[in-house]
């Protein structure tokens, strides 16, 4: 399949969700607090959206803007639905329920897991405030999970880079990661924005 007809695809998948009445009921959720001041869920996606074409300048393909879009519109849609201060993995997470969530519309095992570890770079950057280090395994663990590196630090970008948030943690983020792997994006990509 081209890359032109999976983004086709990948735009009918996110039809679909911006369909579903539990999307629509989900991204009504939220109110004003730290790292998230805009409140409610739908005006975080109206962010990241905004994000998403700014970086698009940078000349990601279709298929990955629509991917993107994606990830955009599901990865925060349980957050009324999860369980508090539960870990990434828990199955009442809200990452784990966006997971779940989009498994119904893609078999993509990369998307999915960057669902699920979309806020693993928050948590590594906690630890290492706390510690001056984290844990290596759990990274390694990342690092073996997620295969697109570009689009999963695109869209740790795309969500990180939002009033409320430390645009540190991206910087540090990414020379982590480019410690092991080899992407296009570096931490250039995050002051354009």
């Amino acid at each position: 399949m081209g890359s032109s007809e999976h983004g086709k695809d990948m735009r009918e998948i996110l039809e679909k969700v911006l369909a579903d009445p539990r999307y629509r009921k989900n991204i009504e959720y939220g109110r004003p607090r730290p790292g998230h001041p805009e409140g409610k869920v739908k005006y975080h996606i109206a962010d990241l959206e905004a994000n998403l074409e700014q970086l698009a300048c940078r000349g990601i393909s279709a298929d990955d803007y629509w991917k993107l879009k994606f990830l955009i519109h599901v990865h925060d849609m349980f957050k009324a639905e999860a369980e508090k201060d539960v870990p990434i993995l828990h199955p009442r997470s809200h990452s784990t329920l966006a997971r779940d969530y989009a498994s119904q519309y893609t078999d993509d095992p990369d998307l999915l897991n960057m669902i699920q570890f979309h806020d693993k770079n928050y948590s590594m950057w906690l630890e290492y405030l706390r510690k001056g280090s984290y844990d290596s395994t759990a990274f390694q663990q990342l690092i073996d999970t997620i295969h697109d590196w570009d689009l999963f630090l695109m869209f740790n970008i795309i969500d990180g880079r939002t009033k409320g948030k430390d645009i540190a943690k991206l910087v540090w983020f990414i020379e982590e990661v480019r410690k092991h792997k080899s992407t296009r994006v570096d931490s250039s990509w995050v002051d354009p924005l």
